[in-house]
């Protein structure tokens, strides 16, 4: 910055003053991956326009990366609670946008954590001059930032689960309990998923993440859904010392809803349930409890589509519920004797979603019951994750040959995260008698 001097002859003479040392900062630099980080530069030009990029490689190596381009102000700051993106992966005032809207270097990748309780996520953030579009490393930044993004607090106890049938993990908060214990079923992605449990454990639930094909022992392909496996498992959580009586609550996403919702209506150990874009009916494969068994609504593979990427669409796949032929495949939910929590993204591309739910809540008020509740998100796609997890639209998915599309918007698809995320949570502490819980 240059100031203008007078001396003594009143000559004008011109003086360079250096500007404030440039910093990037992120708050905090290490936190739960579901907690906000406020990142602000300072010392930078008046008006500058610069480029904020992200990074951050999966435990397989696979490069995920976001920018986004900023004006600092008049006093050369840069706030991004309040400063605006003014072009990038995302425009406006989104103090996350550079988490939300991180894109795999290789096409349909789908980011995943397996190690929750030992490494966290290496975020890096880079502080570029202008609109710098070239590939992170070519040109050295300006300045840079590292924050760790962890799935589990110091405190959290993870014990692995392999007990009779039942396979999985089981995380527990610090302290006496009890605690409400919460089933979490993700879908056809198969194996263990535990970052979602790990981070509800880091909130003051007993989580047990269950695994239910393709993991040790079990099947290799889901080809049957045992629900005496799922109470079992409802079992083995409710025995724990440190869980509450008398119920525990499910979450669920996608196959792992539909089963989720089979185990409200049909298991008296669920006493409230979370279900994220999914059916309610059975689909694919059968259902079978004691001496039920339920066959599933057929499927029409004529009906799938492709979209421009290659992905395929699987939103209008399966068979309607409502039909009359298909009324012995829907899932009994009046049946339920805790409440259902239904979340769904208005541009779910893989499940009709919105049309389930909504079934659902009409088969309840039919039998007189208001125990259902939905949640609809404008601009959210099938995957809903944790805050500030990146949108996936489209990714491999397990035994086809071609990816699938889920849809969504990010800013959108971001903005149902967060706010499901805190509803998830008001929901089972609600719904889960508390007693003496340390929550």
């Amino acid at each position: 910055m240059e100031f203008l001097f007078l001396d003594w002859a009143g000559n004008t003479t011109w003086s360079l003053c250096r500007l404030p040392m440039l910093q990037l900062t992120a708050t905090p630099a290490s936190a739960l991956a579901d907690e906000p980080v406020h990142i602000q530069v300072t010392g930078l030009p008046p008006l500058q326009t610069v480029t904020l990029m992200a990074s951050v490689k999966d435990e397989k190596g696979n490069l995920y990366q976001s920018r986004a381009f900023y004006r600092a102000s008049k006093a050369g700051e840069l706030d991004l609670k309040q400063a605006p993106a003014l072009g990038g992966h995302y425009v406006g005032v989104h103090p996350m946008g550079l988490f939300w809207s991180l894109k795999p270097e290789k096409a349909f990748e789908r980011l995943s954590k397996k190690d929750v309780m030992n490494s966290p996520f290496w975020i890096t953030l880079d502080l570029y001059d202008s609109v710098y579009l070239q590939k992170s490393g070519e040109v050295q930044p300006r300045a840079s930032q590292v924050v760790q993004r962890w799935f589990s607090s110091p405190e959290v106890q993870r014990v692995q689960i392999r007990e009779g049938r039942v396979r999985g993990a089981l995380f527990l908060p610090p302290g006496k309990g009890p605690f409400p214990g919460l089933i979490d079923l993700f879908g056809g992605i198969g194996g263990l998923v535990e970052y979602r449990a790990s981070l509800l454990a880091a909130h003051g639930f007993a989580v047990l993440a269950l695994a239910y094909f393709a993991y040790a022992d079990l099947p290799k392909q889901l080809q049957e859904v045992d629900l005496e496996y799922f109470e079992e498992a409802a079992n083995l959580l409710l025995a724990h010392p440190k869980v509450q009586k008398p119920g525990i609550g499910v979450i669920s996403v996608s196959k792992g809803a539909e089963i989720g919702l089979a185990m409200a209506c049909y298991l008296k150990e669920v006493a409230a349930t979370v279900c994220i874009n999914g059916c309610n009916a059975i689909f694919e494969f059968p259902l079978r409890y004691r001496d039920l068994l339920i066959t599933p609504i057929p499927s029409f593979p004529e009906r799938m589509e492709f979209n421009i990427m290659g992905a395929l669409c699987l939103r209008h796949y399966k068979g309607n519920p409502r039909d009359e032929l298909n009324q012995h495949s829907v899932l009994p939910i009046e049946k339920a004797q805790g409440p259902i929590l239904f979340i769904i993204g208005e541009d779910d591309e893989c499940f009709n979603s919105r049309e389930y739910a909504e079934q659902a809540l009409d088969q309840l008020r039919r039998h007189g019951r208001s125990s259902g509740r939905l949640l609809l998100y404008p601009g959210a796609g099938h995957l809903l994750e944790p805050p500030y997890w990146p949108l996936c639209y489209a990714s491999w998915s397990r035994g086809l040959f071609c990816p699938l599309l889920w849809g969504g918007d990010p800013a959108g698809h971001a903005a149902a995260q967060e706010h499901a995320w805190g509803e998830i949570q008001k929901f089972f502490r609600q719904h889960l008698v508390q007693s003496r819980s340390t929550l």
